[in-house]
């Protein structure tokens, strides 16, 4: 097969809600802020879901959380998001990209540029040995575009940039421009155009890599995106990413329910250290346990299930995938892991619990 034939593994918020964003562009009754491709409500409405729109959700959330988020967005501060692994703060940044600037492709990773040429622009050698500095040998870089268009751009993972790419970040985000000392006359300067902004992600755990400047902090409004508190709500996001995660891959196959309400369960009471009536329990770290890693965990089951299983999620198959996610490379987690399941899986009834409480056992028990 040409590589042109296959299918993208995964395609950007704005293609794959491309109809949903038409649709809510067409009917968007409120004011837009310049440069934006939907009001602050019809945005918030793409992302949260609002029925009464044909808008699907798609995150999980106070809506005061995104409503703050998206203010700050519609000011010349950025907006930096900012919580534990797997919280969902780069499918939120997407989301508000692509709803805003129908575009959520200008994206710099903190921990993959060294240079500001990276971030900003470089040139065609060999177009500038021949003609000297012009527009045509200048290579814009992610935020160049991002102001040229007036569009979005994403960063992520802040924290891992160097001081000197943060340095060069704040003079931007003060002066809303780029000098060019290479070029003449206009062309010199790039100022950004309506609809520009930046949007950042950091873990809370990189907090030690590299700490931004104050400066930098004061050109931005912090939102922490917190692990969904609802078990309820947890479930629907793990079936519904976990459906489309299946069919992306091909699998024709309904996730089973039984299933993935225990994975959630077990998910949000070792994250919390706590069961849903109140015991205390053991406690795993929040990045493993995460409901970004509980829709890993429902997608391979299904992909298994499929190719080894006749299609069916079987009981028997959980433990296994359990522990390849939770666990880890920490053995102390497989303690607590064993405490957990001896305190309380084993005192759950139906067969399903039993099952896995023995696959357990037989196989995991430390």
């Amino acid at each position: 097969m040409p590589e042109s034939a296959k299918a993208a593994q995964r395609l950007p918020a704005e293609i794959y809600y491309a109809d949903e964003l038409s649709r809510l562009r067409d009917t968007d009754p409120y004011p837009c802020p310049p440069g934006w491709c939907l009001s602050p409500r019809g945005v918030e409405a793409f992302v949260l879901g609002d029925a009464r729109l044909g808008a699907t959700p798609k995150f999980v959330a106070p809506s005061a959380i995104v409503t703050r988020v998206v203010i700050s967005l519609a000011t010349q501060r950025g907006a930096m998001l900012i919580g534990e692994p797997g919280t969902a703060k780069s499918w939120l940044s997407e989301l508000l990209c692509a709803a805003i600037s129908n575009n959520s492709t200008l994206v710099v990773q903190g921990g993959a540029i060294e240079t500001v040429q990276q971030m900003l622009y470089s040139w065609n050698a060999a177009i500038l040995e021949s003609r000297g500095p012009c527009l045509e040998a200048l290579i814009p870089g992610p935020l160049y575009r991002a102001m040229q268009a007036g569009l979005l751009l994403r960063y992520e993972e802040i924290a891992r940039s160097s001081p000197a790419l943060q340095d060069a970040l704040l003079s931007i985000m003060s002066e809303r421009s780029i000098p060019i000392p290479e070029l003449a006359n206009e062309e010199v300067t790039l100022y950004a155009r309506d609809g520009f902004n930046l949007i950042a992600t950091s873990n809370s755990s990189d907090t030690g890599v590299n700490e931004m400047s104050a400066a930098l902090k004061r050109r931005m409004n912090f939102e922490t995106i917190r692990p969904i508190s609802s078990v309820d709500d947890e479930f629907d996001v793990v079936l519904r990413e976990s459906r489309k995660l299946l069919l992306a891959s091909g699998v024709d196959i309904e996730p089973e329910e039984e299933i993935l309400r225990a994975l959630v369960l077990i998910f949000h009471e070792l994250r919390n250290g706590q069961t849903l009536d109140g015991r205390s329990t053991d406690r795993l770290a929040s990045a493993v346990m995460s409901t970004a890693e509980a829709v890993s965990v429902a997608h391979a089951m299904g992909v298994y299930a499929y190719y080894y299983r006749d299609g069916e999620m079987v009981a028997e198959d959980f433990t296994d995938f359990l522990v390849g996610a939770a666990i880890k490379d920490n053995p102390a987690d497989l303690k607590r892991m064993n405490h957990y399941f001896e305190t309380e899986v084993a005192q759950r009834k139906g067969r399903f619990w039993e099952t896995i409480y023995q696959r357990w056992r037989t196989s995991f028990r430390y």
